[in-house]
């Protein structure tokens, strides 16, 4: 059985990569090796390479694994979806406005 690929939006596949990216630079500034921050995530050298380069392919919780093996940056996720401006705005439309009646 074939692997389903993932379709993203141009925009998603752009953040997932710039995510790639600041998790290889921020490997680089600890001076630590590919090998040894796999090793420390729990996964292949492949699956890094992969996820430095910001593959939607890889499991969001080997994302999580590589931040939490760079020194506890695994709590970042905790800001994912934290302020979430765009529904508190739907969730206001739906308030009942009450109206008041002229005696």
């Amino acid at each position: 059985m074939p692997k389903k690929s993932t379709v993203l939006l141009p925009e998603t596949k752009k953040i997932l990569e710039q995510m790639g990216m600041q998790i290889k630079y921020a490997r680089l500034r600890r001076k630590l090796s590919a090998e040894l921050v796999a090793e420390r995530a729990g996964i292949s050298r492949a699956t890094l390479v992969a996820i430095e380069k910001g593959a939607p392919s890889v499991a969001i919780g080997c994302y999580a694994a590589v931040l939490h093996a760079l020194n506890y940056l695994d709590k970042d996720l905790l800001l994912v979806a934290k302020d979430d401006e765009f529904g508190r705005k739907l969730q206001d439309l739906e308030l009942p406005i009450r109206k008041r009646v002229i005696r």
